[in-house]
């Protein structure tokens, strides 16, 4: 009876050991063979990381997510035959989470630069835009950026767009957003404010305001894509196609153009 528990035994091991060696196989094999583009296809969702809180990029209408962004990647999930499903998250930690694996891509106007192309995959632009100076309407004075100095600026004191100023030689003045340096801007207080281009159209789109126009535009251009891990070549190549697909049917310029009131894909 030893004997033959013994035999029983040895066998019972070996084919626990051959399933274990099975199982790893497998579960390395599933790991190593599953891109992200694969599983998003198996899923049927397209995870994306976004902010919630960015009008009119990323912004809440009572309880529905909406903004130009967010109807862009949606677009791109309809042509990639998927769902989109939005995690939202601040800012501040949203290349973390695309890190950490938390969701596929970032859609939150995620500017170009040499940085995050190093690091990190990103789509032909859907979005293209420039700073603008923006005066009172009467304005004849300012009419490009080295005839800002010596004049009056309003700026948040942590956008780009203050050290532009600074840089052009102007006074600036701080304000907490765009509504304070336009109100400013309209009472006298400042001569001008420089922001991005979108930021002007968004606020002449939904509270058109003759008072105030553009004076000028820098010559340097923003590009906004979508953002994924650097080893998503398959993902990559499949949002571009995409992309690229919704550019010629007028997709992204009919979507521009009701945010912005004008076409800014391109």
């Amino acid at each position: 009876m030893k004997r033959i528990f013994t035999a029983l035994s040895t066998a019972t091991v070996l084919a626990l050991s051959l399933s274990a060696c099975g199982s790893s196989n497998d579960s390395g094999g599933d790991e190593a063979s599953g891109s992200t583009y694969q599983q998003v296809q198996e899923s049927g969702t397209l995870t994306v990381g976004t902010e919630g809180t960015y009008r009119p990029f990323s912004y809440h209408e009572g309880n529905e997510l909406t903004g130009y962004d967010v109807e862009v990647i949606e677009a791109v999930g309809e042509k990639l035959g998927v769902e989109v499903e939005f995690e939202e998250t601040q800012w501040d930690g949203i290349f973390a989470g695309l890190d950490a694996k938390r969701f596929d891509v970032i859609a939150n106007q995620v500017s170009v630069n040499e940085q995050r192309e190093e690091k990190y995959l990103l789509s032909t632009p859907y979005t293209v835009s420039n700073g603008v100076i923006v005066t009172k309407s009467d304005n004849t004075e300012i009419t490009s950026f080295e005839s800002l100095k010596g004049k009056s600026t309003a700026q948040s004191l942590t956008s780009n767009w203050y050290e532009t100023a600074k840089d052009a030689g102007a006074n600036v003045q701080a304000v907490e957003g765009w509504a304070q340096a336009v109100t400013l801007l309209k009472q006298g207080r400042v001569d001008a404010t420089i922001n991005d281009k979108l930021t002007y159209l968004d606020s002449q789109k939904n509270q058109p305001d003759d008072a105030i126009k553009i004076a000028a535009e820098s010559d340097d251009k923003s590009e906004v894509a979508v953002a994924m891990r650097k080893d998503d070549t398959e993902l990559h190549e499949a949002i571009n196609k995409a992309l690229d697909e919704l550019r010629q049917d007028g997709t992204l310029a009919e979507l521009s153009d009701k945010y912005f009131g004008s076409d800014v894909t391109k």
